[in-house]
């Protein structure tokens, strides 16, 4: 097998992270950053996205085996979710930094349909299977992404409904699918959490996509945020807006208490127990959360209307920025490496 067969076949399936991290660092850098940052990073977003499909196209095509495999793992199969999440992602981009509403709607339709499809596919799969694994082998962080799923739908989904008629319809979905999201959130994290503290954990265990542990919840404050802001078009919402605003500053709470506690773990990880630093593309997964933070943030002091919570973001985007250079640089190392090999 030659190095670009070896590379297809072995392709993960959260790689799609990859779009999501671009995306929404990009959207951050829109709000508070450089815009021509933003600009040139939508671009390259979608050529990033467009490749992916290919790769993953000609992955299904010629190695089925693996990507069934995939498939019906308990650890790899949510990654498949990531294509929901950049999908969506990829759609705010458009409609946000170019105000493509078209190209954007098409992309949301997209998103629902990947949703539904992986989303009941996946787990009936994992439900039914007859050989599963432990707890500790079966479960990681990347399990929060069918939150970060359903959460980016409904953010793709409330900034594309006023173009539709039917917009309280459709903000009323983006309202059920933001309260599935967060009721996923809370069973997941919580065998998350029994698991960081009743499990002994080696640091090979914490790998980057637990920071997603964050990023869920950061996503589920944008669309909150969001549905809050749309609330002057939706009798609905109008009517929960106290208990919209509450979940909402809830979730942003939670997602920012979750940042010093990974932060931490991740310094007992590779500075404390020296496990090696190098590229992995689930590092992407760890990017994302903090771009997701940013725009949430910025988001959230407009839905709140406290405009000093500003400040966060401000100086976060720069962070998440940082974070996007570093795994781009590892990501350049390996395809320099793979050339050469």
């Amino acid at each position: 097998m030659n190095q670009r067969d070896h590379w297809l076949a072995t392709l993960h399936p959260a790689y799609f992270a990859l779009v999501m991290a671009t995306g929404i660092v990009s959207i951050a850098l829109w709000l508070v950053g450089p815009r021509s940052l933003a600009e040139g990073m939508l671009w390259l977003n979608s050529a990033c996205y467009i490749v992916l499909w290919g790769a993953t196209a000609m992955r299904i095509a010629r190695f089925t085996p693996r990507v069934l495999a995939d498939f019906t793992h308990h650890g790899r199969a949510v990654g498949f979710l990531t294509m929901v999440a950049a999908t969506c992602v990829l759609g705010s981009q458009w409609v946000i930094i170019a105000g493509s509403w078209r190209l954007a709607t098409m992309l949301w339709g997209l998103g629902i349909a990947l949703w539904a499809v992986l989303t009941y596919g996946i787990f009936t799969v994992l439900t039914v299977k007859e050989q599963k694994p432990t707890l500790v082998e079966g479960l990681n962080g990347g399990w929060l992404v069918v939150v970060v799923a359903a959460q980016a739908v409904a953010v793709l989904g409330v900034q594309v409904a006023p173009r539709f008629d039917a917009e309280p319809i459709l903000l009323f979905f983006c309202l059920a699918l933001w309260l599935g999201g967060g009721m996923l959130y809370i069973w997941i994290i919580s065998i998350i959490f029994y698991r960081y503290t009743f499990v002994p954990m080696a640091p090979s265990d914490l790998t980057p996509p637990y920071w997603i542990n964050m990023g869920a919840v950061a996503i589920s404050t944008l669309a909150g945020s969001l549905l809050a802001l749309a609330a002057g078009r939706s009798p609905l919402i109008t009517s929960l807006l106290p208990f919209v605003k509450g979940l909402t500053l809830m979730f942003w709470a939670t997602a920012t208490w979750w940042i010093p506690m990974l932060a931490i773990l991740g310094v007992w990880r590779h500075l404390y127990r020296r496990f090696p630093l190098r590229y992995d593309p689930l590092y992407w997964g760890a990017v994302f959360p903090l771009g997701m933070y940013t725009v949430a943030t910025v988001r959230l002091a407009q839905a709140l209307d406290v405009p000093w919570l500003l400040a966060i973001p401000r100086a976060f985007v720069w962070i998440a920025l940082a974070a996007w250079t570093v795994t781009a640089i590892g990501l350049l190392g390996t395809i320099r490496r793979g050339l050469r090999a």
